[in-house]
């Protein structure tokens, strides 16, 4: 396990810098609802996620492949695009929609943040439905890791706080030592105040504010699931697949 002093928080796709992570390990979080999605997507049956940066990028790497061979998945500000198969919604990524596919994945915000963590040694998708698979596989390491949170437009979102705070708090059993990152104490102290409830703090956060009126109602309790699945949907050569698989 890394010590706790070597693992920060990242509270936004624009709190980093790409070379920052050279040589570390990433956890990118998106709760609501990228990460989210990808393990669902993962854990039913995916046979591999691509996640891009922007709607061109997609039709690029699609425009490559056999139309029965793959799906366009994802968002924009929260709202399926016009043309793709599936949007962001975890409910849509059932075994019969997309076993052995190859989904093009692309979203606002944690689709951005995957690819702008390219230079790190790992890289792995956290939410908590497949809390227990990332805190295993930090267990296995020994090098610097940082929790990105996806955050929204630059800003910090509480639900993806909310996550990074719970893997601190599980992996130093609720005992923060004084010497970690400003970072990592903000969302362990997040977490001690709101993890009895994530549902309701989620629910009243301010990106679940935005998503009201354009996402299924039960979502949001979807997405407070925790271990809810045993996958761990992590990047290898730009695509992400079940490591645990």
């Amino acid at each position: 396990m890394p010590a706790l002093n070597y693992i920060d928080v990242f509270f936004s796709v624009q709190a980093f810098q790409e070379e920052e992570l050279r040589g570390k390990s990433a956890v990118i979080i998106d709760v609501l609802r990228a990460s989210s999605s990808i393990t669902t997507a993962i854990s039913s049956g995916a046979k591999k996620i691509i996640p891009v940066a922007d709607m061109s990028d997609a039709m690029k790497i699609a425009s490559t492949m056999d139309q029965k061979d793959y799906l366009l998945c994802g968002e924009k500000n929260g709202s399926k695009i016009e043309g793709y198969h599936l949007g962001n919604s975890p409910a849509e990524y059932t075994p019969e929609a997309v076993e052995e596919k190859t989904l093009i994945f692309n979203t606002t915000n944690g689709t951005k943040a995957i690819k702008k963590a390219a230079l790190a040694s790992e890289v792995y998708i956290g939410s908590f439905l497949n809390q227990q698979s990332i805190l295993n596989i930090l267990d296995e390491h020994d090098d610097q890791v940082v929790l990105i949170c996806s955050g929204w437009r630059g800003r910090l979102s509480i639900e993806d706080t909310l996550f990074a705070g719970s893997v601190l708090h599980a992996l130093s059993d609720g005992k923060l030592p004084d010497s970690a990152t400003d970072g990592a104490k903000v969302a362990f102290g997040l977490y001690e105040k709101f993890g009895d409830d994530l549902v309701g703090a989620i629910r009243k956060s301010d990106h679940a504010k935005r998503l009201a009126e354009l996402v299924p109602n039960d979502d949001i309790k979807f997405c407070c699931k925790v271990n809810e699945f045993d996958v761990l949907p992590g990047m290898r050569d730009g695509i992400l697949t079940n490591l645990n698989g």
